[in-house]
């Protein structure tokens, strides 16, 4: 991959502050064998000033609790994935059935849900999964954007190439021998 970042950028809602604390805390304690970058969290206690804070700025990650009293985490996912469609998103709960399990992978293409309370370990690990897929498919996407730029390089040259040949017949074809030089046909130049 060619983008090098120096941070991934995550944001957590949770309308408890002390998860808040505790995720971030976590999160900034990932190993570095996992990442090629640290994790700059920033973390929020109410969805409205996380879903502003999304439309500020861009996230790579973006953890969100599903019961929260102000906004439920499916509606801040929703509004959260229309934001930043390509930041990977995880939900975290310890109350979730699975209908609301379901509607979060559906509906808000979470990448991962987790449990709380959370193993320290599996969090990073989720964490880093996800951040290792977002940037998989920012590459994917680059090399995509370069295969389009270089088809339409292609196509211009292509049609350069056909205007040359229909000005002059026969310019674009080179014949070689064997031995890989050109071959002329002296039959071509006779003079009248």
């Amino acid at each position: 991959m060619n983008e090098r970042i120096s941070a991934y950028s995550l944001l957590v809602l949770d309308d408890e502050p002390q998860i808040v604390k505790a995720m971030t805390r976590v999160l900034a304690r990932m190993p570095s064998e996992w990442l090629d970058a640290p994790c700059a969290v920033k973390g929020f206690t109410d969805p409205h000033e996380a879903l502003a804070s999304l439309g500020e700025r861009n996230y790579d990650l973006v953890i969100s609790d599903l019961r929260m009293p102000i906004m439920n985490g499916l509606d801040f996912l929703r509004q959260a994935r229309e934001l930043q469609p390509d930041a990977m998103r995880i939900v975290i709960s310890g109350h979730a059935d699975l209908p609301t399990v379901m509607s979060a992978v559906n509906d808000t293409q979470v990448f991962r849900f987790i449990d709380k309370p959370w193993n320290d370990t599996e969090l990073q690990m989720g964490v880093a999964q996800a951040l290792r897929n977002c940037m998989l498919l920012r590459e994917n996407q680059r090399l995509a954007d370069v295969v389009r730029v270089q088809r339409s390089t292609i196509s211009r040259q292509e049609e350069a190439l056909r205007d040359l040949e229909a000005d002059s017949p026969g310019i674009t074809h080179v014949e070689r021998d064997e031995t890989g030089a050109i071959f002329i046909d002296e039959n071509e130049f006779d003079s009248d």
